[in-house]
């Protein structure tokens, strides 16, 4: 936790309370992607088992497309492929697209859909081999959805493998760099703190005492005075008396 350092920030109590919010949004956000992050690997488990179980499909359904192309080829002279060209005018399937949900990842799938509309496939081998014609066009019709299912598949295994790889450098740059450094934050904080608040009783104390010896000195002074007027008083008191001097003597009124 030593090696991450800590952030340039004042220490103050203002500051302390930025740093904790910061501390606690960081361990929820850790929390959320950690989920998050579980989620989508449980999902890129699912989508890697089923690539591979399209991929072992595909190579059975290939092969036999690659059969049944050869026999029909056979058995219509080899012209086949100018009949398919002479015959092909639209498309007979459409590829639809959609998107997925997970965990706030939209992966895309793709669906193979029939668009309706005239067969242009209805006279092709008319004269010999129509029968093979046609169980090679489902053969090859479901090798294409075999594809597209791959292919979606596909897709999504490599989109969650570069959001799972993000997502865990969140988690690790959190986990190891963002909450260490504010709970370093927060130590140095409360540290400066603390030291300030022994300083500020320090002075206190210092300046208590300071006002504790002057009272004291200002308490002894006075005593002092008190001695000396009251020595003085003591001295005029027992000197001898005028008995000429009548100022001060009241008058009487008879």
């Amino acid at each position: 936790m030593s090696n991450v350092g800590r952030e340039a920030i004042f220490p103050t109590r203002q500051s302390l309370a930025v740093m904790k919010s910061k501390l606690k949004g960081a361990e929820t956000g850790h929390s959320l992607l950690k989920r998050k992050s579980e989620a989508l690997t449980k999902r890129f488990r699912e989508i890697t088992r089923k690539l591979k179980q399209a991929k072992l499909k595909m190579g059975q359904v290939l092969q036999v497309a690659a059969f049944a192309f050869a026999e029909v080829n056979f058995q219509m002279g080899g012209d086949i492929a100018y009949q398919i060209q002479e015959s092909a005018k639209n498309s007979r399937v459409q590829l639809k697209t959609r998107l997925e949900n997970v965990s706030g990842v939209f992966l895309p799938a793709f669906d193979l859909g029939t668009v309706e509309g005239k067969d242009d496939f209805a006279l092709t081998g008319l004269g010999r081999g129509g029968q093979k014609v046609k169980q090679t066009r489902e053969t090859y019709t479901r090798a294409t959805e075999v594809l597209v299912e791959l292919a979606s598949l596909q897709t999504a295994f490599v989109l969650l493998d570069e959001v799972i790889k993000t997502v865990n450098r969140r988690v690790n740059a959190i986990e190891h760099v963002i909450i260490p450094r504010t709970e370093n934050t927060i130590k140095y904080i409360n540290s400066e703190l603390d030291e300030l608040d022994r300083e500020e009783f320090y002075r206190l104390k210092k300046v208590a005492n300071k006002k504790a010896q002057d009272i004291a000195a200002e308490d002894a002074v006075r005593r002092e005075r008190k001695l000396v007027e009251g020595e003085l008083n003591d001295e005029q008191d027992t000197g001898p008396a005028d008995m000429l001097k009548t100022d001060d003597d009241d008058d009487v009124i008879f």
